[in-house]
């Protein structure tokens, strides 16, 4: 056994009750990407959507941590086409993009740098920026925290959560947006209530329905823009398990997942699950093998559905023969979150 990860797994039931879990539920993390689908509900609530006619494809890449493939920068690219703005506006760099292997290698081959545009968070700086324009509001410092749309974006994160936005504990992600710190729990309850926007009795929960029911439908309906045509765990959950689950990971080893009403197919409400690898599992092998697992456990896949997930369910490492020679196993037991807290 050559490494080891120690990490937390918390599901919550529609109510927001405690329900299976290992590890500490109240553990803070940082967001990350995982905010994304939270913090651009701003763009809707505003009328910039629609004044925009932005589709679905065009959502769920805003709410994305996208490969940089091709028709995410084509998807775009249209946008701002039909917004008026510039992509050079972007302020999330390019550095160690596009994610896509296939994609890097080409434009390596043809001598072609990566533009901004084909950055991961893209998308989510492209919500910004449009909001900003409808609103008429400076485009050159839109990234900056104390930017009106930025202020937005917290607002928006501070309903979904349930507290007073001067009260968010906050961070910079690496692409230089705030993002938000958290207990796992309650990061389990915010993407309960994106799998199911209109079942929740939370308070606020109504207001926030139309507009998180359309991000998460725009998510479910382009599982490839919110990750990648190739083996990114995001989209292919979606996709095995489509109209059920809406899965985003963040960085450092994080990933929330909504499960939508009826996801064991058994009938029943939501429930909302969060997997977080302590060390930030930058491999990026535990977080899937996990999240797989604890899926499995729950009952939302079946031997069908970890069949098709292999790859995620137990990563391999391959000599240069292609010979599997290693593998990550999750080895761990959900279970009733009073016995572990």
């Amino acid at each position: 056994m050559e490494s080891r990860h120690r990490g937390h797994v918390v599901q919550v039931s529609q109510s927001g009750m405690l329900e299976k879990g290992i590890g500490d539920p109240d553990m803070p993390v940082t967001l990350r990407s995982a905010v994304k689908p939270f913090a651009i509900i701003p763009l809707i609530e505003s009328g910039a959507a629609d004044d925009l006619d932005v589709t679905p494809v065009e959502l769920a890449v805003m709410a994305a941590s996208h490969a940089g493939e091709d028709l995410h920068v084509r998807t775009l690219q249209a946008l701002f086409r039909r917004a008026g703005i510039s992509q050079t506006l972007l302020a999330c760099g390019s550095e160690g993009m596009p994610v896509d292997e296939r994609t890097a290698a080409r434009l390596a081959r043809d001598g072609e740098a990566a533009g901004p545009i084909r950055h991961m968070c893209s998308g989510f700086h492209a919500a910004s920026l449009l909001l900003s324009r409808f609103a008429g509001w400076s485009l050159d410092e839109y990234d900056r925290p104390d930017h009106p749309s930025q202020l937005a974006a917290r607002a928006a994160v501070a309903s979904v959560f349930g507290v007073r936005s001067e009260l968010l504990r906050t961070a910079v992600d690496d692409c230089g947006l705030l993002t938000y710190i958290f207990p796992l729990v309650e990061v389990a309850r915010a993407f309960c209530l994106l799998a199911d926007p209109t079942g929740s009795e939370a308070p606020g929960a109504a207001a926030l329905a139309p507009y998180l029911q359309r991000v998460r439908d725009a998510m479910l309906a382009a599982p490839e823009m919110v990750g990648g045509t190739a083996e990114m765990l995001d989209t292919r959950l979606m996709r095995t398990l489509p109209g059920r689950i809406v899965a985003k990971s963040g960085a450092e080893g994080l990933r929330g997942i909504g499960l939508l009403p009826g996801w064991g197919g058994r009938g029943g409400t939501a429930t909302g699950v969060v997997v977080r690898i302590e060390d930030g599992d930058g491999a990026g092998r535990a977080n899937r093998a996990v999240t797989c697992e604890a899926l499995s456990q729950l009952g939302a896949l079946d031997d069908r559905a970890l069949v098709a997930l292999a790859a995620h369910h137990r990563p391999a490492t391959h000599s240069p023969r292609g010979e599997r020679i290693a593998e990550t196993v999750a080895a761990f037991e959900l279970a009733p979150i009073s016995e572990l807290i």
